[in-house]
């Protein structure tokens, strides 16, 4: 009878938990129930809490109240030694992986001392055949796409033996092909009796996976629910607390003369393991968002830094902004044309962590607006700041803040609207919703679309094909530093797209639907 009574508890239960830091209560009174091989999402936007209740379950940080239960009984988890003790495993969204090392190595760097290579690799054989995870031991990691890389991490905290795998945007960076590998190993996972505390803000694959979700909001709990039973936009709504629109079409419009010509690029790589491109040529027309897929390595960090001028090219003529040849022009003579650019890391590329969001405006807008003389209008700068805060809906925690101080969603509305706010003839974003909640995303996107839809040119480079889908007016996929052929977003399937991204588009006789 005891057993029976304790294969009936809960594998885990978290009761009342919250984690104050000063003023500011991260997780209040949280309560989450996770059944035995139950895979149960974790949703929330930015700064709802998501991330610092995980981290209280996986013994990063302590809580400041409240309970652990495993199994029914009461435990205090101090450190992520004692959780991978315990039978708790996590595979975090940016992989810790060394890339000089091989497969088997970079698993036996994670496991303890009495684990050997050969022990690796016969144990890794085991579960790769018993979860479809293949992946070859020998292999260098800098080698590998970044699917291969994730199925380490998972392989990593298998070996372990866990009872509970946490996973925090697992698909972030998979093509939707493996994307569906991933929830076929995930399934027999649960059905095999690990549980999964599964975290993403891809609401359709929660709906796929999950027969459980508890929403964060402000660091409360707001609901726990089925997520089949409710559409991703009513998801959404009770993440946000208000309804998430769908994106509005640009207005009616028949793009015009070309703002962006790209002819026959070529580059080589910028670092040790970067992606050279190959005779790259795109073209992008005024009134139109022209999307770039891809997994990430494949040289979308290379082809921005080729368009924004960060990285020159060898001949003028490679690149065009206006008409105008501009390859071996640098990034201001290329906003001078008319050009603006949002690189993909926010803080320290698109914006100085330690300056004001008045001189973060300075970036870009060094002129007659903001200066004079060699002298920068302060007034004018802050004037710029708010007109910004207020046109993108940026929250503040102060009047002119530090741009450090900032959520990654709020400084990224900041460093879009930054750009937008010039009226640029081209725009080139690389990530624009990367890391950002339903909210921010809707109206970052809709912003490039309204620009789009006023005669400007937009370029947008992202990992998020359902974003592509809803902005883009015409697609191609980046694998391997070479760009397939722009087409109709009408055009193409997603699984097209997906075999495009894996470069394996011809070898299935088509790289687009129709």
């Amino acid at each position: 009878m005891t057993a029976d009574v304790s294969s009936s508890r809960p594998l885990v239960e978290l009761k009342g938990i919250s984690k104050r830091y000063g003023d500011l209560l991260a997780n209040d009174q949280i309560d989450l129930v996770i059944d035995r091989s139950e895979i149960h999402a974790l949703l929330g936007e930015n700064g709802a809490g998501k991330s610092t209740l995980v981290k209280i379950l996986y013994g990063v940080i302590e809580p400041s109240a409240g309970q652990i239960l495993w199994e029914g009984q009461p435990v205090t988890i101090t450190s992520p030694v004692e959780a991978r003790a315990l039978g708790i495993g996590m595979v975090f969204q940016h992989f810790s992986l060394f890339d000089e090392l091989t497969v088997a190595e970079n698993i036996a760097v994670a496991l303890s001392s009495d684990w050997n290579l050969a022990r690796v690799r016969a144990r890794l054989g085991d579960i790769s055949r018993a979860y479809g995870l293949a992946l070859e031991p020998d292999r260098a990691v800098w080698t590998l796409s970044a699917g291969e890389r994730q199925r380490i991490e998972i392989v990593r905290c298998l070996l372990q033996n866990p009872r509970l795998l946490i996973l925090d945007e697992p698909t972030s960076v998979l093509t939707p092909q493996e994307a569906e590998h991933l929830f076929v190993t995930l399934d027999k996972l649960a059905a095999d009796g690990c549980s999964i505390l599964y975290i993403s803000h891809k609401l359709e694959e929660v709906r796929r996976l999950c027969r459980r979700a508890t929403i964060l909001r402000g660091g409360r709990v707001v609901g726990t629910l089925d997520p089949r039973a409710k559409s991703a936009r009513e998801i959404a709504a009770l993440m946000v607390g208000t309804e998430v629109g769908e994106v509005r079409s640009g207005l009616p419009h028949q793009p015009r003369g070309e703002m962006l010509e790209m002819h026959e690029l070529s580059m080589p790589a910028g670092g040790l393991h970067g992606q050279p491109l190959h005779a790259i040529s795109l073209s992008a027309r005024a009134g139109e968002v022209i999307g770039i897929a891809g997994v990430a390595g494949n040289g979308q960090s290379e082809l921005f830094a080729a368009l924004s001028g960060e990285r020159p090219a060898d001949r003028p003529d490679s690149i065009r902004i206006a008409g105008r040849p501009c390859g071996t022009d640098g990034i201001d003579a290329r906003r001078r044309l008319g050009a603006a650019f949002v690189p993909e890391e926010r803080l320290g590329h698109a914006a100085a962590p330690t300056h004001r969001l008045s001189e973060n405006t300075l970036i870009s807008h060094a002129t007659a607006e903001v200066s004079r003389s060699g002298f920068i209008l302060l007034d004018a700068a802050r004037r710029l700041a708010q007109s910004i805060v207020r046109g993108f809906d940026v929250r503040t925690p102060e009047s002119d803040p530090q741009a450090r101080k900032l959520s990654g969603g709020n400084l990224q509305k900041f460093v879009i609207g930054r750009e937008i706010i010039r009226r640029p003839k081209l725009l080139v974003v690389d990530q624009p919703t990367w890391g950002v909640d339903a909210g921010a995303a809707r109206l970052i996107r809709q912003a490039l679309v309204d620009l789009a839809g006023e005669g400007s040119a937009v370029v947008v480079i992202s990992q998020d094909l359902d974003e592509l889908f809803e902005i883009a007016d015409r697609m191609a996929v980046i694998h391997q530093g070479r760009l397939s052929p722009l087409r109709n977003i009408g055009e193409w399937t997603k699984e097209a797209v997906g075999l495009e991204m894996l470069g394996e588009a011809q070898l299935h006789g088509a790289s687009h639907a129709g």
